[in-house]
C-alpha cells in the first residue's frame, strides 16, 4: 500500500510538471534561421554520478557556474525516429549552455519526448509520461534557472528556448529540464523577454517540421509518443 502511495504521488508530480506548459501563442515575422554544415558526433561517456551533487536553487548557479568554464561543448545532436536536429548553444547564455551540456553528458533526455506540439508554432520536448523520468530527476536535483533573456537572441524559427515553470513569476525562472524548439515560419517574437532562447537549430529544421505535423491529442500530446532516442555532443 506505501509503494503504491509514493508511485501515485511521483506520477501526479510528474504530470502536472509535464502539463505546466507556457502560455505561449501565435506571432508572424520574417525568419532568419540559416543553416550550417553537419559536424561529426561524439560518443557520450557514462559518468560516474556520485561525482555531482544532487542540484537545488541553493547551489545549482555555483555549480553550472563552475561547470561551464571546463565543459566547453556547444553544439549538439537530438536523434529522433524522424531524424536528427543539430543544434548550436549560445556561448553567451552560459549557465544555459552548461545546463543542456551537463543534462545531456547524464544521460537525461534519453528516451524523454517531444511531449508537447503544436503545429506552425512549436515542440516542446525533455519530459516524459513515465516514472523513469522522475527517477532521474530525482538523482540530478530540482533547481530552477533565472532568466537571461537580454542577449540579444530573439524567438525566430528554429530557436532553442526554456519554458517557463511559473509564468506568472515575476523572475520567469524556467524549468531546467525542458525545452521547445520554434517551428513557426514567420518566428514567435512575442516570446522574446519572457524566455531565454539559449542556442538554434542548425540542421534539421525538415524534422522539426516532421515532428510538429503529428496528430495530437485536445492536450497537444502527441498520440504515437515521439521519443528523443539520445542527445550526443557534436565536434
Amino acid at each position: 500500500m506505501r509503494f503504491l502511495l509514493v508511485f501515485c504521488i511521483g506520477f501526479l508530480f510528474l504530470n502536472c510538471e509535464d502539463k505546466k506548459t507556457s502560455n505561449i501563442s501565435t506571432a508572424t515575422v520574417k525568419d532568419t534561421i540559416t543553416e550550417q554544415p553537419k559536424s561529426k558526433a561524439k560518443k557520450k561517456k557514462n559518468k560516474n554520478t556520485s561525482e555531482f551533487p544532487v542540484l537545488t536553487d541553493d547551489n545549482a548557479m555555483e555549480f553550472f557556474l563552475e561547470y561551464e568554464k571546463k565543459h566547453k561543448e556547444n553544439k549538439v545532436r537530438i536523434v529522433t525516429d524522424f531524424g536528427n536536429i543539430d543544434i548550436l548553444l549560445y556561448d553567451k547564455t552560459k549557465f544555459h549552455r552548461a545546463n543542456f551540456i551537463y543534462l545531456t553528458k547524464r544521460n537525461y533526455f534519453d528516451y524523454t519526448q517531444f511531449y508537447r506540439v503544436v503545429p506552425n508554432f512549436v515542440i516542446q520536448g525533455g519530459s516524459s509520461d513515465g516514472m523513469n523520468i522522475y527517477k532521474r530527476r530525482r538523482k540530478i536535483g530540482r533547481y530552477l534557472l533565472p532568466p537571461d533573456t537580454k542577449r540579444g537572441y530573439t524567438h525566430k524559427r528554429g530557436a532553442v528556448s526554456m519554458p517557463s515553470s511559473e509564468i506568472e513569476n515575476a523572475y520567469k525562472l524556467a524549468s531546467p529540464y525542458q525545452f521547445f524548439i520554434v517551428q513557426k515560419q514567420d518566428g514567435a517574437y512575442h516570446l522574446d523577454g519572457d524566455y531565454t532562447v539559449f542556442g538554434e537549430v542548425i540542421s534539421g529544421m525538415d524534422v522539426v517540421d516532421k515532428i510538429a505535423a503529428v496528430e495530437t491529442d485536445d492536450g497537444e500530446w502527441p498520440l504515437k509518443n515521439v521519443y528523443i532516442k539520445t542527445v550526443e555532443i557534436l565536434d
